[in-house]
């Protein structure tokens, strides 16, 4: 029936596109035509982008089950929606030429007597030129109102085709029977002008609504456009032997080249070379990032300055760029509470107005003075054409639509109109320490010998070269990271002899027939090591957030190495912004009392909960949810994720573990903290616009409803003519996207 787009990360989850769809009353008709369909168990519909994203049991029948039950109430499910509407969206109006030339013509015609000389009268021939208008080019309303009529429900289609029908059918009798008004004391008038206009009127309505839908989903293009079409894989072991390949035909595992100005076609991981990579497009990071064997690289980004080679790891759906595209489709498919219940008013929405209508009518008939029957034709008309449940069907998709494709092109990935309302109402940011606001990488960042040069004589550099030939064989982060700063200093590592490791402890060995030990105080007086003489030191360094590991030399003290798992530098201006913004921030860490707070003092953070297990974290964050506040969660390690999905909004970095990223609401694509405040002022803003659009809709339909019923007629004598209301409608619906458009410039720093 219909190609879709899989959804990567639930295996039975599509996005479908539907054509149709008009109206707040078509998004909730088309909901409930899919929730009937067997196997179906979810589905959001997303006006703006004239798609739904579905939830469905195994099973292929189920799927092309979906196209036959919105054919039944009036819609087509189609291929490849977005790509649809943008390209074709606006041909649909092709007839949009020809009833402007034949609405220009009628409105002379009525206006002037351009007419009046031709045989029949001006009445006769303004009949045939709004014929064609009214059941050529109007064809698509009454087609799409008979469907919602066979289905039980009637739509914005059913108001035009009402309306229009109305001032046609009352034109068409008052040329051919015009001896009936007469009888009736009535003067017959014509209003061909009234229904042609509407039609036209209508139609470039809705072009620019498809114009500016398209505009919305502007984002997800251009991150689609950076994906490269060609790959240039190495065949042989020179640079010399390469093929250019389809960027389909390459495989995980393969070689690829990759040349300066060219961007990165696949996910992957350096293997010889140097180059710095601009990843700003899909990870916000202004700076290009140096790279180097071993490290990984992504699809769509830009190879600036050298040449290296990679290796491949992720091909087609599974590269970072395909699962940004695929989250930010996704978060523009799911609704927000605040539309749900629009789009639950809007069910009853377009039957009230005909409820309105009728009474309109009615009281016009009875009441008003004469041309009574005019009156009430031309008021009736008016109402129905002045209803418009598109602005309310508009309000929020529009602007979830454009707020995601903003936060995506900043590396934000917010995932879903609901993640955006809930963030928006955050009241306090919880920050895991580790990988989170520091590096996540310990550093040396202090090598003092005992009594300037060591009990044993030794400089610095001595020391370190015992500590880093010892350690070599240790595999702990601390350890590692004393072995790192010798290889940076150009210190290499000695053999050593009789290594044993002290879980927890430390380490031990014997260098140059010397005993050698590095670690903990207690492992140092295990062997009867003195080490008080720098304990003072040790105490500072603790202070300062820092780790002491003692050095001792055949039994004597030889001095401290301080290693620290250091702030990242965007972490304390970040804190600063989220607390300038009225947020409560807390850190939350297994370490110590005292490195957290030494940590927290450099970020500024003043409420700090230390010592706290990796399963606790969830408690706490319930904890702090029990004392009334909306918790954000910001972590990355696997530990983290109970926490973040036991958050009110869960925030991981991109770098961090897949299962953190998948556990989260809001995904950090580059791996700083800096996103946490972009992502907030991104949500209030959106949710700022959807206040907005849903204030102007409601007053909209509210006010135009009561001026066009001729409330206004009894204090001064003023009625709305129904070509303005048609005007009115088309205007209501293309200032709630133009005002959703706002959200592409909007500043987020």
């Amino acid at each position: 029936m219909a190609a879709v787009a899989a959804h990567t990360e639930r295996p039975h989850a599509v996005r479908i596109g539907i054509r149709g769809m008009h109206c707040a009353s078509c998004v909730s008709k088309v909901e409930r035509a899919l929730t009937t369909v067997p196997g179906v168990n979810r589905a959001s519909v997303n006006l703006a982008g004239e798609d739904a994203l579905i939830e469905y049991a195994p099973g292929p029948a189920n799927l092309s089950a979906v196209g036959v039950a919105l054919a039944k109430v009036g819609f087509e499910m189609v291929d490849d929606a977005a790509e649809d509407r943008e390209v074709t969206g606006p041909r649909r109006h092709g007839k949009l030429l020809v009833s402007g030339v034949l609405t220009a013509l009628i409105l002379l015609g009525s206006m002037t007597p351009l007419l009046s000389g031709l045989p029949f009268g001006a009445p006769v021939w303004l009949f045939v030129l709004a014929s064609p208008v009214q059941f050529w080019i109007g064809a698509q309303f009454y087609q799409r109102a008979w469907a919602a009529a066979r289905a039980g429900y009637c739509d914005m289609n059913t108001l035009i085709a009402v309306g229009t029908s109305a001032a046609y059918g009352y034109s068409t009798a008052a040329v051919f029977a015009p001896g009936f008004f007469v009888a009736a004391g009535q003067h017959p008038q014509v209003y061909f002008d009234t229904a042609a206009v509407i039609v036209t009127l209508i139609l470039v309505g809705r072009w620019l609504e498809a114009a500016a839908k398209a505009r919305t989903g502007a984002a997800v293009r251009r991150l689609a456009a950076l994906q490269p079409r060609t790959a240039t894989v190495l065949r042989g072991d020179t640079s010399a032997d390469t093929e250019e390949v389809a960027i389909d035909r390459v495989q995980v595992g393969d070689r690829v080249l990759v040349r300066p100005g060219e961007r990165i076609p696949v996910d992957g991981v350096v293997l010889d070379g140097v180059s710095l990579v601009d990843e700003s497009l899909l990870t916000g990071e202004s700076v290009p990032v140096e790279k180097r064997a071993g490290d990984a690289v992504m699809a769509a980004t830009m190879n600036t300055t050298g040449t290296f080679r990679f290796r491949t790891t992720k091909v087609g759906a599974q590269t970072a760029l395909a699962r940004i595209i695929d989250l930010v489709r996704q978060a523009q498919a799911t609704k927000a509470p605040v539309q749900r219940q629009a789009d639950k008013l809007a069910l009853w929405f377009v039957p009230a107005v005909v409820g309105v209508a009728v009474l309109t009518f009615g009281g016009w008939l009875a009441f008003g003075p004469e041309p009574r029957l005019n009156f009430a034709v031309m008021n009736f008309v008016a109402v129905l054409i002045i209803a418009c449940p598109c602005a309310l069907g508009l309000a929020t998709p529009t602007a979830i639509m454009v707020g995601s494709g903003r936060g995506a092109e900043r590396g934000v990935l917010i995932k879903g109109g609901e993640v955006f309302e809930r963030m928006q109402a955050l009241t306090t940011i919880v920050f895991d320490k580790t990988g989170t606001l520091t590096s996540g990488r310990p550093e040396v960042t202090d090598v003092v010998p005992a009594a300037g040069r060591g009990a044993e004589g030794l400089t610095s550099d001595d020391l370190l070269r015992r500590a880093a030939s010892v350690e070599w064989a240790s595999e702990h982060p601390l350890g590692q990271a004393i072995v790192r700063r010798a290889a940076e200093e150009g210190i290499g590592p000695a053999p050593v002899e009789a290594f044993e490791s002290r879980t927890g402890r430390g380490v031990h060995a014997r260098l140059d027939g010397q005993a050698v030990i590095v670690g903990s105080k207690r492992l140092l007086a295990e062997h009867g090591v003195d080490a008080a003489a720098l304990d003072e030191q040790a105490d500072a360094f603790a202070r300062q957030g820092k780790t002491p590991l003692y050095v001792a030399v055949e039994g004597r003290v030889a001095g401290l190495i301080a290693v620290a798992d250091q702030l990242k530098p965007d972490a304390a201006d970040e804190v600063r912004k989220l607390e300038d913004s009225g947020l409560g921030v807390v850190m939350l860490t297994g370490d110590t009392r005292a490195t957290a707070q030494a940590v927290a003092r450099h970020a500024g953070i003043a409420r700090v909960v230390a010592q706290v297990l990796p399963e606790d974290k969830a408690a706490e964050v319930a904890r702090l949810q029990a004392g009334g506040a909306v918790v954000g969660m910001v972590g990355d390690g696997v530990n983290d994720a109970p926490a973040l999905a036991r958050a009110d909004v869960g925030v991981a970095l991109g770098t961090g573990a897949d299962v953190a990223v998948d556990a989260a609401d809001v995904t950090l694509m580059g791996g700083e903290v800096r996103g946490v405040s972009v992502a907030i002022a991104l949500s209030r803003r959106t949710f700022q616009v959807v206040r907005q659009n849903l204030f102007w809709a409601f007053a909209y339909n509210t006010v135009g409803i009561s001026f066009a019923a001729g409330l206004l007629y009894p204090m001064f004598g003023v009625l709305l003519d129904p070509m303005l209301a048609a005007s009115a409608m088309a205007l209501s619906s293309v200032s709630v996207l133009t005002n959703s458009l706002r959200l592409r410039n909007v500043r987020l720093d």
